[in-house]
């Protein structure tokens, strides 16, 4: 009795980059999306940090180039102040390491 040969059953993998595709699309039918509401709400609390950041830094460069300049033309008082701020931000530092 003779064996018949019979063909392996072939499985086609797909491409990477179709399998990408395909579990990308599959993982964003997953995905919980916020409401409109909860999407105005979330842009306006960050475009008001933003703001609130930005003019935070801009009085911190302010103060800094005032002292710069203080200190660069030899005022004994914006020097004073300079001393006493990186004393402050040394402690700051200090103490908030040790918790």
């Amino acid at each position: 009795m003779a064996k018949s040969k019979s063909s392996p059953v072939v499985t086609r993998e797909d491409h990477p980059v179709i399998k990408y595709v395909k579990s990308t699309r599959a993982e964003l039918r997953r995905v919980t999306w916020p409401t409109r509401e909860e999407t105005r709400s979330l842009t306006t609390i960050i475009v008001i940090v933003t703001i609130v950041m930005g003019l935070f830094l801009g009085i911190l460069d302010f103060l800094f180039q005032q002292i710069a300049a203080g200190v660069i033309g030899g005022n004994l008082i914006i020097i004073a102040a300079a001393v006493v701020l990186l004393g402050a931000g040394a402690a700051a530092f200090y103490f908030n390491a040790q918790e």
